[in-house]
């Protein structure tokens, strides 16, 4: 078994599409106006953007957190500024001897998006 889509809410799919446009550095799959959706594709997994979704709190792997906010500029508030939330002494939830780095940031729709990077101290 594998995640095969995350649904989030977007309300207006054109200031959604320019947003993660920026944020994934890709371009949209596909969009259908009626009924509402807009999808992105996430390393094998579908990013859809609902209109009538709710919102969810979704986590994306970055390289680096501040290198994406910096790209991001004022397309994005931040909620969280990066800080480090964990040091992986071993690989069960990260890679080992790296540090998790993690923001967060509301999107064009209002929803709260992670960022997560691993780093070496």
């Amino acid at each position: 078994m594998r995640l095969q889509q995350i649904a989030q809410h977007a309300e207006d799919l054109g200031r959604a599409a320019d947003f993660y446009r920026v944020l994934l550095e890709a371009e949209p799959l596909a969009r259908f106006d009626e009924p509402g959706l807009l999808f992105f594709e996430l390393d094998g997994v579908r990013l859809l953007l609902d209109r009538n979704a709710p919102t969810s709190l979704i986590y994306l792997y970055v390289d680096n957190v501040h290198e994406t906010l910096e790209r991001l500029g004022g397309l994005a508030d931040v909620v969280s500024h990066p800080h480090v939330i964990f040091h992986h002494h071993d690989d069960t939830l990260g890679p080992a001897e790296h540090d998790e780095w993690q923001a967060f940031i509301r999107d064009s729709e209002g929803n709260t998006v992670g960022l997560i990077a691993f780093q070496r101290p």
